[in-house]
């Protein structure tokens, strides 16, 4: 694609507040085949320390940019062709500033559908409506006008029929006008409201949508989660919703913008407004209203999405435990997988959480012989169907026996899915599915994004709609994240999945795979530049990757280390300044002379010496300061349980330890150790106002929440973050703002 003009790029910098420089440099990285990740951690001298979300965005108004240049490069070729290019038209074409301006520039040059203007046309009667919109002297009068055209045996039996066809080739150009539609678009927005004009009681899934009977809001203030589930049930035939505006008063006001209000042929100009306003215009934008709302609210449901998922994968490994994982289930049983302390599968069973007590105990035994066994540390429950009773088998085992293992209670969305893929199929040929699903349920909790990207995002729960969202967009916009989370993290080179490897910057799947068959036949890599014997790894790919991936105890000290191989001569200057070495480093310890000699280091005088920029010196020290670092190590672990907890237990101004499930516009989802999630409203996240629960609480986030109400016929609970319930309701405050204020959330910043 071409560049965007300079323009543009200045446009850019002004919008993010950055410096020119910045956005020239960012789109030079990034038309040279650079990755985002490696931009964000590599290149901070070029990029003046834009952090990823703005390079994201740089790249993503850079692409907008060049989409509508393309655009306006097509349409000036197609008008072109059928000569009717004008210098006007070539100008407003190059100069428009949205697709839509684009489009509406175009719309008089579509091939057009049969319409009522196109019987007109066939009829003769363009040069009449021309001469009649450019009042031209010629026309004595519109009889007079009319007269040639008419034909008593044919179409055009009287003036009447001749005048109602030039009307309509009228409305369409009018219909087609920039001005007039801008005008209306403009009008029609200030205006309109969503209505739902019908709701099909009589439909299967009526109930879910009960609550929108009679709706009516204003377009421009309709929530993104709101629209998707109008959207819903329109689709599944529930619901009929219509966009209604100040029809009249948008009339009025285009009867007298020029030329109709001060036309010679001002009645039939009028007539022909309307006409087009009702029949062509408002209909067409209604479309355009819908798509745009969707379009708003799919850009919306997707951000809460990759928010949410990027917390999800974020969340910290636990230190090298073994581990039993249980996928609850009654009628086939509960299912068991022991996993060591880097997730292998030592043994797979089945016990049951039904039946007479006699049964439960005998299970329970078998749990404390297994746990005894493998010398399991943690037991991993899935928080699927039968998962509170398999808390109560767990709780069991723990008062019949010397034990006092904790338990906690995993998401397991996309297990099941996760166990029949191909992915699963290479990984355990010999398992069955329902035991690999159980493997993954206790490798989730071992090293969440290990075990993660293994999984479609959109099957992870942690998202607003998901199923109803453009996929394409979707499947974009998850993949960043996924990327983003795996090289912020870094990938270990010599025990990373496929699945994992495929993610890392410059590396896809075939790469990925060529990786793993290299290490399986010649053993684990000693050192990053190996990688350059893999085939299908070249230099461009090696720089982009050698960064984000680590080996430990090998060949080169720094390897294990963020350092870029590309700086190693530089560290070790650097090194050898403070009079240590690369081993060094990684035996260093807070405290110790390595780390009281780095922060005495004159950073803007080794920038000079080294002849490095600032930016690349800060963060080679920043490194030195912590040279493996995993950002998931500042973030707050699992919350762990002995004790099952029932809805029944509950009641109002209880006080509660739970973990973040999902954040959507109207609050958090929590797990409080119930069969079902709490929720905590919006309006009780925090003592002021919160527009956006992502400003209080994010997905993994441990919180001490209190009971509001609970709703036992409907197994429900409503929990609150402002401090427990005033004395004498069931309710919680009424006013949010007077409550206590909110208790600190274990939540960890990078």
């Amino acid at each position: 694609m071409s560049q965007p003009h300079a323009s543009e790029h200045r446009r850019i910098a002004a919008a993010l507040n950055v410096e020119l420089r910045q956005v020239d440099n960012v789109v030079q990285l990034l038309d040279d085949g650079n990755t985002v990740p490696f931009i964000t951690r590599y290149r901070k001298e070029q990029t003046g320390n834009l952090d990823e979300e703005q390079i994201r965005e740089v790249r993503r108004q850079v692409m907008a940019c060049r989409q509508l240049a393309d655009r306006a490069r097509t349409i000036l070729r197609l008008i072109e062709s059928r000569g009717q290019l004008t210098d006007r038209l070539r100008t407003q074409i190059l100069q428009a500033d949205s697709l839509k301006r684009l489009d509406d520039l175009y719309l008089p040059f579509r091939a057009k559908r049969r319409s009522r203007a196109t019987t007109a046309r066939e009829r003769g009667l363009q040069p009449l409506a021309d001469m009649v919109w450019d009042a031209a002297d010629a026309i004595q009068t519109l009889e007079s006008a009319c007269r040639p055209f008419v034909d008593p045996a044919g179409e055009l039996p009287d003036s009447a029929s001749v005048l109602g066809g030039v009307s309509d080739l009228l409305a369409e150009r009018i219909a087609e006008d920039v001005s007039v539609r801008e005008f209306v678009r403009k009008a029609a927005w200030n205006s309109a409201e969503i209505c739902v004009s019908h709701l099909n009681t009589d439909h299967q899934d009526a109930h879910a949508f009960r609550d929108y009977e009679g709706f009516r809001q204003s377009a421009s203030r309709l929530p993104a989660h709101r629209c998707l589930a109008l959207n819903r049930g329109e689709k599944t035939g529930v619901l009929r919703v219509r966009i209604k505006c100040d029809e009249s008063g948008i009339r009025d006001r285009l009867r007298n913008r020029p030329p109709f209000g001060q036309h010679r042929f001002q009645d039939l100009l009028q007539a022909a407004a309307d006409d087009a306003l009702v029949r062509l215009v408002l209909p067409s934008l209604e479309r355009e209203m819908r798509r745009e709302l969707t379009r708003r609210a799919e850009r919306h449901a997707i951000g809460v999405f990759t928010r949410n998922l990027k917390n999800l994968l974020l969340q910290p490994p636990l230190p090298p435990r073994r581990v039993l994982a249980i996928d609850p289930g009654f009628r086939t049983g509960c299912k068991i997988a022991v996993l060591d302390a880097h997730g292998k599968c030592l043994a797979t069973d089945q016990v049951y959480v039904t039946g007479a007590a006699a049964k439960k105990l005998a299970n329970s035994a078998r749990l404390v012989e297994l746990m005894t066994e493998f010398d399991c540390q943690l037991v991993a429950i899935g928080n699927g169907t039968g998962c509170r009773e398999t808390e109560e088998l767990v709780s069991m085992m723990n008062a019949e026996s010397d034990g006092d293992w904790p338990y906690v209670i995993v998401n397991e969305s996309g297990a099941s899915i996760y166990s029949t893929s191909p992915v699963a199929r290479d990984e355990f040929p010999d398992l069955d599915a329902i035991h690999r699903g159980t493997v993954s349920i206790g490798r989730r909790l071992q090293d969440p994004l290990s075990e993660l990207v293994k999984i479609e995002p959109q099957h992870l729960g942690v998202g607003m709609y998901q199923h109803d969202l453009d996929p394409k967009q979707l499947r974009e916009s998850l993949d960043q994240v996924v990327e983003s989370c795996v090289n912020a993290v870094g990938v270990d080179l010599n025990t990373a999945s496929t699945s994992l490897l495929q993610h890392v910057s410059g590396f896809n799947q075939r790469i990925a795979r060529k990786v793993a068959e290299w290490r399986d036949a010649h053993g684990p890599f000693r050192c990053r530049s190996q990688l350059l014997a893999v085939p299908g790894v070249g230099k461009s790919t090696y720089t982009q990757a050698a960064g984000f991936l680590k080996i430990h105890s090998g060949d080169e000290p720094l390897d294990a280390t963020w350092i870029h191989p590309e700086s190693y001569p530089a560290a070790n200057r650097l090194l050898d300044r403070m009079s240590s070495s690369a081993s060094d480093l990684l035996r260093a310890t807070p405290g110790d002379l390595f780390y009281d000699t780095l922060q005495r280091l004159d950073r803007a005088q080794l920038a000079v010496e080294f002849d490095l920029s600032l930016p690349t010196v800060e963060e080679m020290i920043a490194t030195f300061e912590r040279p493996c670092r995993d950002p998931r190590s500042d973030l707050a672990g699992p919350v762990f349980r002995r004790g099952v907890l029932k809805l029944e237990d509950l009641g109002v101004g209880m006080e509660l330890t739970g973990t973040v499930l999902n954040v959507v516009d109207f609050g958090a989802f929590i797990d409080v150790g119930l069969k079902d999630s709490g929720l905590v409203h919006i309006s009780q996240m925090a003592a002021g106002f919160v527009s956006d629960p992502h400003d209080v609480v994010a997905v993994g986030d441990v919180v001490t929440v209190w009971v509001l109400k609970v709703e036992l016929d409907r197994r429900r609970v409503s929990l609150g973050m402002v401090g427990p319930p005033e004395q004498g309701t069931d309710d919680g405050p009424e006013n949010p703002a007077a409550a206590h204020p909110a208790r600190s959330i274990a939540r960890g910043v990078e």
